[in-house]
This record gives structure tokens, C-alpha cells and sequence, in this order.
């Protein structure tokens, strides 16, 4: 045979083989309708009003029942949703969305800037934990049908990856008039995914809605979001094949799950910060020497080493690596445990001899773990901790109460700098669990938010961090990196820094 012609079949053969693993890469990910997706929590859901509730764990269910105005994509950058567009004008004070025309909510009402305009002014109700992410805003304005305009008390470089998260999110105000405070029990949005029921301590399920704007959206019928306090339990569920994802992977599961094949682990840097909750108010750790005692009585590194591993790094602040802010200030240097200065605050705090306080925490392996190892260190500069777990819906509103003396409760984490600090340690804020103000603090905060140039920002953090591991509102221990375990047969999931589990364009292979 000519030499031409076996290279002309060789070429022909090549194409082939080419054009038969595009088909097949083609097929493979081309979305399929159908079936139920079934996700594990660390924690069971609390309500799913996205503007009267903060629990962490609610928002996984947010992503699929709520549409907002804009999300964020892998990169973090903001990037459209229900609002197309969007520009600022009167030197930043005013900001003006375009919308997205025919999109409806569950219940059939139509989404539109009126209904914009209804949920700013809910959101900025008394009670409502979206309050203080928003107070800039003075008034929504509606110009038409699709155009809304947002009048800000001032300049906001945070309010875009603000409405990224539950601010951004829309509720049916036919549905939110009707039921009031109660709408946290049959929730309306207008997500790909609407609310069907909840079960306290079994599950939530949401179920396709059909008339989504997107129509590549919802592929699945039903997602069903099921508490397992119990981080084994919640892995075995999963290579057991009973889930198809997991929002938190127990650090010691990691090397196994990494080499596992009946799981797929995915890895991110997280955005997020754990550490302990300090009530400033209380008996002791209301003297800021106290508080300064029991801090430098942990050693960060060791912590993180024999509970984490390779899963977190020592943290002193709230913005984790990569953030804006991460290496400012004395976020930049992680501190290192000194009996010697914790007997001396103490000392100073008029209590020699040490004294005793109660850690509350959530059900899991980890964060016991991380109570022992706390509870042992502070025990050695004579600081007794007693440790007591608490529900998660209990505990987050005994902290709001201001019923405790120091919690072993994380932040999930934000994507701009403003929103890990703004609403936690900003007085009066919606999540100052810590009973804590500080006018200097304030000032910076607010200055950090008007503030454009990142150098800028970047200062006025630099100064915030240095009077937060001051006076210690929070300890600051560990930054979570963020992982996901999933069935390999779980397809089309975005996993972004945020943690938050999208599934609006996922579905399943057989």
C-alpha cells in the first residue's frame, strides 16, 4: 500500500478517534433531568427567612431556594443574577440595577423592582440580621418596571459582595405580607428549587420549580437537606451512596477521602475564620485582661497540627490568605502561646489564681476536640473551662441573648473583607455577638467601607486588627481551608471559596 495512503488513513483515523472522544466528553457532560439530590449538613437548618435568620448552614438551602440580585463566581468577582446590570453615579452614592424581565416567584408574583423596593424595606425592619449589611441604604427608588435605583448614605466598595449573599436575596412580598414573622415556615422565593417542607432534626426538602427564568437550571426533582451532627456518620452516609454531597469534610477524613472512589474531594481556599466567641459582657471575660489571659494561653500551631492537620493554618484575624487584608497589621504574625504573660493579665485582671468559664459549642467530633485541646491549655495558667454542647439553633440564640460566656462558633466567611468583620464587631451590629464596641473600631470600619483604593482599605484594616487582638472580641484560631466531598456521580457543582453548595445547575449521572 502507497506510503500516501496509509498516512491518509492514519489522518482519517485520528479524526475519528477525535471526533469520538469529543462526542463522548460532549455526552458526558451534557445535563440530565431528574432524580433527587441528597445533601448532608453538619447542622439542621434553622428557618429559611434569608432576613431574619444567621445560621451558616441555612444558606446551603438559600442557593437553591433564592435567586438575589447578584452572586460570585469562582474568581469571587461579582457577576449577575436577577440584576443584569448595574452603575453608579453621584459619586457613589447611587447605585441603579437593571433587571431581569419575566422572572416570577414561587407563588406566582411577579419579580420587579416594586418588589426590590419591598425587600430593602424588610430587610431594614428592626430585627432583621440583614439591618446593619445594609443601613447605608437610604431608600430604594423605583424608576420602572425594571429599573431600580439604591440612594446610599454614603460611598460602599462592600454593597455588591453584600447582595452576593442573604441581602441580595428576594423574597415574594405577597408571601412575606401574608405570613409575617411565620414565612420562615414556608418560605417563597425565586429560585430554580421551591420550598416543599421542613422537619426539625430530619430534613428539608425543596423541589423543582418549573417556571425558573433559567431554564438550564433545576435538572433534579427534589433536594433534600438532612442534619448529621455526627461528622463519621455524615461521611459514611456518603460512600455508603446515601448522599450525593457533604458541606463539611471532618479534617481527619481528608488523606482517606483523597484516595477514595467512591468520593470525589474538592479543594479550595476558604474564606472563612474559626475560633471562640467572647461575651464581653459577661462576669469575667468582660475584663479585656481576662480575656488577653485566656488567649495567650493557646498555642495555634499545636491546635491546628493535632486537630486539623493539613486542613486549616494558624490564624490571628479574620481574613484568611488571599484575602484583601490578609497579610496587614497583626494578622500578618501568628502569636505564640506565653504562660508567662497569661499570669500576668491575669494578675492584672485582679484574678491570680485564674478563674473558671463555661465554652459552649455546637454538636461534632471536631469542635470537641478543639474544646479539649483549648480546655487543657487554658487549664495550665489555672483558667478552668467547662465545656458544654448546645444545639446549634439554642446556641445562636443564647449568643444573641448574650447568655453565655465564650462559644466555639466559626464564620463562614465573605468575599469581601467588609463583610468578615463589618456586621460582627461594628457596634450594634447584626452579629456582634460579642456585646462589643468601640468607637476607634467603628470609625475604620466605616472608613474601610467608603474607601475605594485597595492600599487604602488595606490600611484601615491594618489599624481594626490591631485593636481587635486588643481587645479580643473573638480569638481568632484557625482558618478553615474549604473542601467538599461528593459522589462522583454528582455533576455540573461549582465549588467556589465561599462554601456554599449551588446546585441550581447540577444533576446526577446514572
Amino acid at each position: 500500500m502507497p506510503t500516501e495512503v496509509i498516512a491518509v488513513k492514519r489522518a482519517l483515523l485520528a479524526v475519528i478517534v477525535t471526533l469520538l472522544l469529543l462526542a463522548s466528553l460532549a455526552s458526558a457532560q451534557t445535563a440530565r433531568r431528574g432524580g433527587v439530590v441528597r445533601v448532608g449538613l453538619d447542622a439542621d437548618t434553622t428557618g429559611m427567612d434569608p432576613h431574619f435568620a444567621s445560621a451558616a448552614v441555612d444558606r446551603q438551602v438559600y442557593q437553591s431556594l433564592y435567586d438575589k440580585l447578584v452572586d460570585i463566581n469562582q474568581d469571587l468577582e461579582i457577576v449577575p443574577m436577577l440584576a443584569t446590570s448595574w452603575a453608579l453615579s453621584n459619586s457613589g452614592r447611587t447605585i441603579t440595577f437593571k433587571l431581569r424581565p419575566n422572572v416570577v416567584f414561587h407563588d406566582g408574583t411577579p419579580f420587579n423592582a416594586e418588589a426590590v423596593k419591598f425587600n430593602f424595606e424588610r430587610m431594614l425592619e428592626p430585627g432583621s440580621f440583614r439591618r446593619s449589611e445594609i443601613l447605608l441604604v437610604q431608600r430604594a427608588v423605583v424608576i420602572d418596571p425594571l429599573t431600580v435605583q439604591l440612594d446610599l448614605e454614603r460611598p460602599s466598595s462592600a454593597l455588591l459582595a453584600v447582595l452576593s449573599d442573604r441581602a441580595g436575596m428576594m423574597v415574594s412580598p405577597t408571601a412575606a405580607r401574608r405570613l409575617g414573622r411565620d414565612f420562615a415556615r414556608e418560605a417563597v422565593g425565586a429560585g430554580p428549587y421551591k420550598f416543599v417542607e421542613r422537619r426539625p432534626q430530619d430534613r428539608t426538602v425543596l423541589e423543582r420549580f418549573d417556571r425558573h427564568w433559567d431554564k438550564t437550571a433545576g435538572n433534579v426533582d427534589r433536594i433534600i437537606f438532612r442534619p448529621f451532627t455526627d461528622d463519621q456518620a455524615r461521611v459514611a452516609n456518603l460512600r455508603a451512596g446515601e448522599l450525593d454531597i457533604i458541606n463539611i469534610v471532618p479534617p481527619t477524613e481528608v488523606p482517606a477521602l483523597r484516595t477514595d472512589a467512591r468520593v470525589k474531594l474538592l479543594e479550595r481556599v476558604g474564606l472563612g475564620y474559626s475560633g471562640v466567641w467572647v461575651n464581653t459582657a459577661s462576669p469575667m471575660l468582660g475584663n479585656k485582661a481576662l480575656r488577653q489571659a485566656f488567649n495567650a494561653t493557646i498555642d495555634r500551631a499545636t491546635l491546628v497540627r493535632v486537630v486539623f492537620g493539613e486542613t486549616a493554618s494558624p490564624a490571628n484575624g479574620p481574613f484568611p490568605h488571599g484575602m484583601l487584608a490578609s497579610d496587614v497589621g497583626p494578622n500578618g504574625k501568628i502569636p505564640e502561646r506565653n504562660l508567662e504573660l497569661a499570669r500576668a493579665k491575669l494578675r492584672e485582671g485582679g484574678q491570680p489564681n485564674g478563674f473558671a468559664l463555661t465554652l459552649k459549642m455546637p454538636p461534632g467530633r471536631v469542635v470537641q476536640q478543639v474544646a479539649q485541646v483549648i480546655q487543657s491549655m487554658a487549664g495550665e495558667a489555672g483558667i478552668r473551662v467547662s465545656v458544654e454542647i448546645v444545639e446549634f439553633g439554642t446556641l445562636l440564640s443564647q449568643m444573641d441573648k448574650a447568655q453565655y460566656d465564650a462559644a466555639l462558633v466559626g464564620w463562614s466567611g465573605r468575599p469581601d473583607p467588609d463583610g468578615n468583620v463589618y456586621n460582627i464587631f461594628n457596634t450594634g451590629g447584626g452579629f456582634n455577638y460579642s456585646q462589643y464596641n468601640n468607637a476607634r473600631l467603628d470609625s475604620l470600619l466605616d472608613a474601610a467601607r467608603i474607601l475605594s483604593a485597595p492600599d487604602l482599605r488595606r490600611r484601615a484594616y491594618a489599624d481594626a486588627l490591631a485593636i481587635l487582638n486588643e481587645d479580643l472580641p473573638y480569638l481568632f484560631l484557625w482558618w478553615p481551608k474549604e473542601f467538599k466531598a461528593m459522589s462522583p456521580k454528582l455533576a455540573g457543582f461549582v465549588h467556589i471559596s465561599d462554601g456554599m453548595i449551588r446546585l441550581r445547575h447540577a444533576w446526577l449521572n446514572p
